[in-house]
């Protein structure tokens, strides 16, 4: 009879998680395989054997991220009024300490750091990046198309355009708060965008 290998001893979307929390903390680069395996309590071998290499893992962490906050934000985009709850996407990268874990605090949007380490040199992680911010553009313009519609917004730009405008805000906010600028003043610009799109 042939044998067919010992079971797989651990739960592999937990390891997943907390190998994103672990690259979310540190970033691609600065993480070691040995950190995984520490982080995660799980061999080499067994890393490998369910995910790949590093850069595989890595990859599989990026998209969990994704699938998680766009659970989140679909929601969000749901509400009326519809203005909140784009105040709250765009001030994710202020209120990051919230994700606090044993292996530090996540840096900014994982996305966005993925643009910054990877791109354009990684092909793949280019693919999954652009997939998010089109999926992103296309929840948040639905959004603001109905809320257009409803006299809540501004419509002197397309949904999609408003949208796209907002994908550059949270980008370039998600980076620059990394660097640690006055959480009020960050607020602050964060009211003035939404106040721009408000009738």
């Amino acid at each position: 009879m042939a044998r067919t290998g010992r079971p797989r001893a651990f739960d592999k979307d937990e390891k997943l998680a907390a190998a994103l929390n672990l690259f979310w903390s540190r970033g691609y680069a600065a993480t070691s395989v040995q950190d995984l395996v520490d982080a995660l309590g799980v061999e080499r071998g067994s890393i490998y054997a369910a995910f790949g290499d590093k850069r595989d893992l890595y990859l599989e962490a990026v998209k969990l991220y994704w699938r998680q906050y766009e659970v989140e934000l679909e929601t969000a985009m749901r509400s009326v009024p519809l203005l909140p709850a784009l105040r709250w996407a765009l001030t994710n990268p202020v209120h990051l300490e919230q994700f606090a874990t044993d292996l530090g605090v996540p840096q900014g949007c994982l996305m966005g750091n993925t643009s910054a380490e990877l791109l354009p040199r990684d092909t793949d992680a280019q693919v999954i990046v652009a997939h998010s911010y089109q999926r992103f553009v296309d929840i948040v313009s639905d959004a603001l198309q109905l809320a257009q519609e409803r006299g809540e917004v501004v419509d002197t730009a397309p949904a999609s355009a408003q949208a796209q405008m907002l994908l550059f805000f949270v980008q370039g906010f998600s980076l620059v708060s990394r660097a640690g600028p006055d959480k009020a003043l960050s607020l602050a610009a964060v009211d003035a965008a939404i106040d721009s799109l408000r009738v």
